[in-house]
Formats: structure tokens, sequence, C-alpha cells
């Protein structure tokens, strides 16, 4: 017999919200720059974040929030675009990640599941970045776990089973629900069951996962698919 799925648990940046454009967004309005210019800087941005978690992973630096990386990482970018922004402005674009759109299928999905499941993200994203995003969108979580919740940075097995301990479930009672292959295949690595969500245009047009890359327990083209096939009846 199938052990029951308790909770599900959520990779953000790119599977909940569509950041691309949120960050591009701002960068438009605080550096009075074009779209494409805009686009080119939200990538190089996001194009930091794996080596600076990799930092932390690897032990070359402590823990520190996702906001604190997130900020070195725009410094980078900024001196690499050319840009001399002063401090206010890029305190303000930091903020930038705390202010992203659901993708259009999202609120209704999550107010949807939340009627069977426990729901929670399990995000690289720190505590009070999560906090908000909830609050912008509509979201209502049952706890905000992920890498401040377990000191380190996906797809480091811990983070995902301290996700599981949280809400005193044994990793295979959990979902682990993410647009990226890589995520899936710690996630499972770890002992949970996975879901991928098609996200094709994550990073610009065609630029996304379309299907997932490893194996997985479901996979569908949007969060509202998933969450018709987890509401059936068993």
């Amino acid at each position: 017999m199938t052990t029951p799925i308790r909770a599900l648990v959520f990779d953000v940046f790119g599977t909940l919200v569509d950041w691309r454009s949120g960050v591009a967004r701002e960068l438009r309005t605080h550096l009075h720059i074009g779209a494409d210019e805009a686009e080119a800087l939200a990538d190089a941005w996001r194009d930091e974040y794996q080596p600076a978690m990799e930092a932390v992973r690897a032990g070359r630096i402590g823990f520190c929030k996702l906001d604190v990386l997130h900020r070195r990482n725009l410094d980078i970018v900024l001196e690499r675009f050319g840009h001399d922004a002063d401090e206010a402005t890029r305190l303000e674009l930091n903020l930038a990640w705390h202010r992203l759109d659901a993708w259009p299928d999202v609120t209704p999905a999550l107010r949807a599941l939340r009627d069977r499941f426990r729901l929670a993200p399990c995000s690289n994203g720190n505590i009070s970045l999560m906090a908000d995003l909830a609050r912008r969108n509509g979201w209502h979580w049952d706890a905000i776990l992920g890498a401040e919740h377990a000191r380190d940075y996906k797809p480091k097995l811990e983070v995902y089973r301290a996700a599981a301990d949280a809400f005193d479930c044994a990793p295979n009672e959990v979902l682990m629900v993410a647009a990226h292959s890589s995520d899936l295949e710690a996630a499972a690595r770890a002992g949970m069951r996975t879901a991928f969500i098609a996200r094709p245009d994550e990073h610009g047009p065609g630029r996304g996962e379309s299907a997932a890359l490893v194996p997985v327990d479901f996979s569908a083209a949007d969060l509202g698919a998933l969450a018709d096939v987890l509401r059936k009846p068993a």
C-alpha cells in the first residue's frame, strides 16, 4: 500500500513566482534603463545565485540569509554593468525579490490544496522573504521551511529532511514540488516524493524546463493540474 502524502513543500523562485519579470521590472524602474538591459541584468544577478550559495554549502563562509547573498551579488552585477547606484537604490532593489508576482495558476491551486494537505515553502529564500511573497500573493502557509530553517542551502539533503521533520512526517510522506529537475533529484535522494511543474518560460521564452529530466512521481503542466490529480479520491 502506498504511503499517503501528508504535506507538500514547494520550491518558490521559478516554480511559484516569475522572478525574472519581477526583478527586471524593478531594475527598469530604479535604474531607469530599457527592458533589454533590465532583463540581461536580472539574468546576471540570478547567475550569481548558485555560486554564492555554494560558498555556504562548501563551508567557505558561514550561513547567512539569502537577502545578504542577493545584496552581495547585486553589487557585483551593478559594477559589471557600469551602474553606480546609491545605497538607497541598492537597498530598494534588493527588496525586488520580496515583491515578485505568482504565476497565474499558483494562488488558486494553493488554496485548493490547503484543504487536504499541510503546505510550506522549502526554498533557499529566507523567512522574511517568503512571508512577504505570501502576503503579496495571498498565500497561507502552515509553516515557512527551507534554508533558514535548516541553516544550509538546497540541494543539501538536510534542507529537505528538516522540512519533513518540522511537520513530524517521514520524508516519503512529503511531496516536494518544483520546476527544477536538480531540486527534485535531491529531494528524492532525501526520501521525499517528487512533483515536477513545467515552467518553460522561467528564464525567458522557451528557456525553462518543460519536462522533468529525472524520474518523478508526478508531472504536471501547472500547479492547478497537479492539484486536480492530488485532490482526487484515493
